[in-house]
């Protein structure tokens, strides 16, 4: 069934590769971006020939947002979907990054999240209906060095989701989360580093760590052709296509072990969160109420 669809962050990345997938199956899809005007005029200009409706929408600006979701309604009618996809990446020492820094990505990796669900989630409850999907990451889920403001971002998000899933369930609002690996995209071409060089002496050889550690990761992906950054798409388009009701709350994408190791963890907490909600008399939050007509 075709669905009217809204993702964030559509320059490029998952975003682009998620816009042309969903419009492949149909979909009519309204793609967001920043400076359509300027910076990312190009990338406007291949969404439309791609079949997407085009909205700026600056997920750090709250007029942006309350705007850019109104003529996105106004556009297609409604919105059945909406793809918190919009995110940024870091690389670096967690000490060199500033209180100012750690501010800006939480801008758009969190603070952005909930400027879009805030606009778009009384269409969904006048609707009785809607999917909000998360593009998170299995860095959410576990840490590693050297991406310390990120996986702080991303763990803020899954607890985000997490509560939403619970706060809407009842008005037939459904929350997905979508936890991909490192993949080669555009992404890792706009990676935020710390402001704070002035510690790097003191970390003497230790210093050298990061820039391996990422070279060794380039070359694992490289090496690895199944990490193939479109099956994250296919993972959102997965999602979209099952039955309200019957998805999976997360969906993890990886080819390189990352994936396989975080499985386990994910499942156990599912069990802890089924089981406490149980224990409190509030499991059917934990699965969203879909009306009659939802389901013909």
């Amino acid at each position: 069934m075709s669905k009217k669809i809204l993702i964030t962050g559509a320059n490029g990345g998952f975003g682009k590769l998620s816009v042309a997938s969903l419009i492949q199956q149909g979909h009519e899809v309204v793609a967001t971006l920043r400076n359509i005007s300027s910076k990312n005029k190009e990338a406007a200009e291949d969404l439309k020939q791609l079949g997407a409706h085009v909205v700026e929408i600056d997920v750090t600006s709250t007029e942006s947002v309350d705007s850019g979701i109104k003529e996105a309604i106004e556009k297609v009618g409604s919105l059945d979907v909406v793809i918190n996809n919009a995110g940024v990446g870091v690389a670096g020492m967690q000490e060199h990054f500033t209180p100012e820094d750690y501010q800006r990505l939480f801008d758009v990796n969190v603070f952005g999240v909930q400027r879009i669900n805030r606009a778009v989630l009384p269409h969904f409850r006048e609707k009785g209906a809607g999917l909000v999907l998360y593009v998170s990451s299995l860095l959410g889920r576990v840490c590693l060095p050297f991406y310390g403001p990120y996986n702080a971002s991303k763990w803020a998000l899954e607890a985000m989701a997490e509560n939403y899933r619970a706060e809407l369930s009842t008005f037939g609002i459904e929350s997905c989360i979508v936890e991909p690996g490192g993949f080669a995209t555009t992404f890792a071409d706009n990676l935020m580093s710390p402001s704070d060089q002035s510690r790097n002496e003191s970390y003497g050889e230790f210093m050298k760590v990061p820039g391996q550690m990422f070279e060794g990761f380039m070359q694992t992906l490289e090496n690895t052709k199944e990490q193939d950054p479109q099956k994250v798409a296919d993972a959102i388009v997965d999602l979209v296509a099952a039955p309200a009701g019957k998805r999976p709350f997360r969906t993890r994408v990886d080819f390189i072990g990352m994936g396989d190791a975080i499985a386990g963890y994910n499942d156990q907490l599912e069990q802890i969160t089924q089981g406490l909600y149980k224990n409190l008399g509030m499991e059917q939050m934990l699965q969203p109420r879909i009306l009659q007509e939802n389901e013909s």
